[in-house]
């Protein structure tokens, strides 16, 4: 009886319940965003170019799906033409160059814990973008249109808390962690331009936004998501190194210095970018993307953690009121749209019904554009 009590338990231990890996894997996915947050900054610390960092980055990004782009999507990947190509190149411009180009310029600035913060409004700006595309329709008549609205307002104040005022400091880690060199003190983005770098962020956001938005008409008719990555990785490469033509003229900034500058530009490549890509793929197609964005709040209290430890940040009363009003607009943002996709299937189930009497097929209604959370971390960042 108990050998029969031991045998059930460990099958109920090795067959883990998909539900639970998806959270183990979302779990996983936010401390490898977190990681990337902090171990960007500490590169930063340590001199890298801002510059320089991108195009290494995104090399690696390239090396890793390529192989997949071409084996996996054989069959999907539909011809490339001129017009593709432009697409592809612009999708780029928004979701590479502008995207990493702002972030690191506010990261510099700022914190690793506001730069999470901050992207939080991510969904609610992409909701502000495709209803004034008229891409997502706006209800104000449903509780669901109300809370996007409300939930968007949120994010807003909150960004604009965080950018226009600082406050005092609530937080100081021990005065050791400064003193250790093994930790780069981060000390407030001492010397830096506060607001400044908070503008670059929501530069980086809205850049994010945009190319949540203009990538889905793009995977409509070029329905091959990794081979679409791999083009728009390739030519965001191209426009760094165009600009680090003009912009990045001493030879030494592309050498790599150190262990810590070369674990830096891998940890953002391969796991950022490679391994995070991956991960979250599996998860918006098992779990869809509210369950992915729900879990973006836990990296930003990931990365305050992490930063706290091993960068000896401060918190100040701005960004914390800030986060918050942002951690708010995005659950409701995220909770009018899952009341908007639950009001849609009730009223599919309802339309056959009426029209069961009816030869004539059933128009089908455009879904609700998904707000997902891409990999920029993007990002974390777009790729």
């Amino acid at each position: 009886m108990a050998d029969s009590g031991l045998a059930c338990w460990a099958k109920r231990m090795f067959s883990v319940p998909e539900r639970a890996k998806l959270h183990m894997a979302m779990l996983a996915l936010q401390f490898g965003y977190a990681g990337f947050h902090v171990v960007s900054r500490a590169a930063l610390n340590m001199g890298i170019s801002k510059i320089v960092f991108p195009v290494y980055r995104n090399i690696i990004a390239l090396l890793l799906l390529l192989p997949f782009a071409y084996f996996l999507e054989k069959k999907e990947r539909p011809a490339i033409t001129t017009n593709f190509l432009v697409q592809f190149f612009l999708l780029a411009l928004i979701g590479i160059t502008a995207n990493q180009g702002f972030y690191l310029l506010g990261l510099d600035n700022t914190s690793p814990t506001f730069a999470s913060a901050i992207q939080n409004s991510v969904p609610a700006i992409t909701f502000l973008m495709a209803a004034i595309l008229r891409i997502e329709q706006v209800r104000l008549h449903r509780k669901d249109g109300i809370a996007k609205v409300v939930g968007t307002l949120s994010c807003v104040a909150g960004a604009s808390v965080i950018t226009l005022y600082k406050g005092p400091t609530i937080f100081r880690p021990s005065p050791h962690l400064h003193q250790t060199p093994l930790f780069l003190s981060l000390g407030g983005a001492s010397g830096k331009n506060w607001t400044l770098g908070c503008i670059y962020l929501i530069g980086h956001c809205l850049s994010w936004s945009g190319w949540l938005v203009l990538q889905a008409p793009v995977l409509k008719k070029y329905p091959a998501r990794l081979s679409v990555t791999s083009y728009t990785c390739f030519f965001g490469l191209l426009q760094f190194l165009v600009i680090a033509a003009f912009m990045e003229r001493n030879s030494q900034a592309w050498l790599v210095h150190s262990g810590a500058e070369l674990f830096s530009v891998f940890y953002a490549g391969v796991v950022a970018s490679g391994i995070a890509f991956a991960v979250q793929i599996w998860c918006i197609d098992r779990g869809g993307p509210v369950f992915v964005a729900v879990y973006q709040p836990v990296q930003t209290l990931v990365v305050a953690i992490m930063a706290s430890i091993s960068l000896g940040e401060e918190f100040y009363l701005g960004g914390i009121i800030g986060a918050v009003l942002i951690i708010v607009g995005l659950y409701l943002v995220l909770w009018g749209k899952s009341e908007e996709r639950k009001f849609t299937k009730e009223t599919a189930a309802i339309a056959p019904a009426s029209e069961q009497g009816n030869n004539r097929p059933v128009s089908s209604h455009s879904k609700p554009s998904s707000l997902v959370q891409p990999l920029l971390p993007p990002s974390t960042e777009s790729v």
